[in-house]
């Protein structure tokens, strides 16, 4: 009997705890049938479709979507179902005569909102949940604790400065006590009346012996001439020649964030190297194509590297040279328009070729086809840009040397090629051959 009990009382619980489950089970299924969103997902589509035009915290070209939803049902009654209609079909929204949608047309100078039909009711809950989700806690300070190992060499062991002093402090202990040692050990001999080995005899100074042989001095003062002459012409040569000049600039660009990590062919910027003599400083229009939208520096996904921080290239430095951007601009950030009042930014030259040699970019980028790190070095790798290559004239000529002239889909090399590989008596013209090292092609 006790048996049967046990299991009727078994089976009881077992189908509460089964009927409770269900009940949670559905309860959640028609909670998000509700409406519930995931802030998660809300991200991943806000940063897809949403970011470049809104931020949720501050106005951009569009207005900020920081609890959007509950602002819209408090200060103009409006439900999802209208958000649903505008974010699909803004243009409609507008066309249809509704208020509230042609006041923020015209609030924004009468430019429609981009509308996305492909998103579901769903992924625009997941948007909304996203914009109403509290904003999460600032990091703490990873550029307080450094980066790599060296952040946790400073904390949690003992650095190397102080192991390489500890060490220096014992090596000049070592040093004192065998001094102290000596003294006191011929002293101790002195006493016992052991004889020390006396001093040499006193020999002729070297310098004396040196002036005396008038071979050597006449030996050594031809090496120092010459030794000094080539001295001289080395550093005359470096007159003029600028590697590795790397001046800091009046608003800090980094190519390796702009060309490096976010792949910004050099061109977009440059453009007049592809049809001019020069590659032209861009002007901060180009550079507002993007910084508009772009307000601060999020900073590398992998985070800082320890270069950067020793240099003290954190987000709020990058976002400080923006904010530096938008006042030479004249760029109202609130208003999202320009006052008018610029500031030209006196940018500082790295590259620059005397005035009677002649070089132009567009012969060599797109009729040659040489790539711009050819000349310029890794820029995709530079923080801050220096002249890679010396830029002399025997550079220049060594590479017309051993650079073959590129021919394909060019009629007029086409057939020059064909004559001047009879007279050289090769499949391949470099520009050396097609007259590349005369004096007039850079000289005139």
């Amino acid at each position: 009997m006790k048996k049967v009990l046990y299991r009727h009382l078994f089976s009881k619980i077992l189908g509460f705890s089964l009927l409770f489950f269900s009940i949670s089970f559905y309860a959640q299924e028609e909670a998000a049938a509700a409406g519930g969103g995931d802030p998660a997902k809300g991200k991943q589509l806000f940063n897809q479709n949403c970011a470049a035009c809104h931020a949720l915290d501050r106005k951009m070209t569009g207005p900020a979507l920081a609890n959007v939803e509950a602002r819209l049902s408090e200060d103009q009654g409006l439900d999802k179902e209208w958000l649903y209609s505008w974010i699909k079909n803004s243009p409609g929204m507008i066309s249809s005569g509704d208020s509230y949608a042609n006041a923020i047309y015209a609030e924004y100078n009468q430019a429609a909102m981009t509308p996305f039909p492909t998103l579901s009711n769903q992924d625009i809950d997941d948007i909304l949940a996203y914009t109403a989700a509290p904003p999460p806690a600032p990091a703490a300070a990873p550029a307080a604790s450094g980066g790599g190992d060296g952040g946790s060499a400073a904390s949690g062991g003992i650095s190397n400065e102080v192991i390489l002093g500890a060490l220096a402090l014992v090596f000049g202990l070592l040093v004192i006590m065998l001094i102290l040692v000596n003294k006191t050990l011929r002293r101790i001999a002195e006493a016992n009346g052991v004889v020390l080995e006396q001093e040499k005899e006193k020999r002729l100074p070297i310098w004396k012996a040196f002036a005396k042989n008038q071979f050597l001095v006449l030996v050594s003062a031809i090496f120092l001439l010459l030794a000094s002459a080539y001295f001289a012409y080395g550093w005359m040569m470096q007159v003029g020649v600028d590697q590795g000049y790397a001046p800091v600039q009046p608003i800090h660009f980094s190519h390796k964030i702009h060309a490096g990590d976010n792949k910004i062919d050099c061109k977009y910027c440059h453009s007049s190297a592809r049809v001019s003599k020069t590659s032209g400083i861009p002007s901060l229009n180009v550079c507002m194509n993007c910084h508009k939208s772009i307000y601060q520096y999020a900073g590398n996904p992998e985070g800082p590297s320890a270069e950067d921080l020793a240099a003290g290239h954190t987000n709020d430095f990058y976002t400080a040279e923006i904010k530096k951007l938008y006042k030479a601009v004249g760029w109202d950030e609130e208003n999202q328009s320009y006052t008018g009042e610029a500031q030209p930014v006196q940018w500082v030259r790295i590259h620059n070729l005397p005035d009677f040699a002649y070089f132009n970019h567009s012969q060599h980028v797109s009729v040659a086809g040489v790539a711009c790190q050819t000349c310029h070095g890794p820029v995709e790798e530079m923080e801050v840009v220096e002249q890679f290559a010396p830029l002399t004239m025997g550079w220049c000529v060594n590479c017309h040397r051993e650079t073959n002239v590129k021919i394909e889909g060019n009629a007029y090399y086409e057939a020059i090629h064909e004559e001047l590989s009879k007279k050289y008596g090769v499949e391949q013209l470099t520009a050396a051959m097609m007259g590349g090292i005369e004096c007039g092609k850079c000289h005139y």
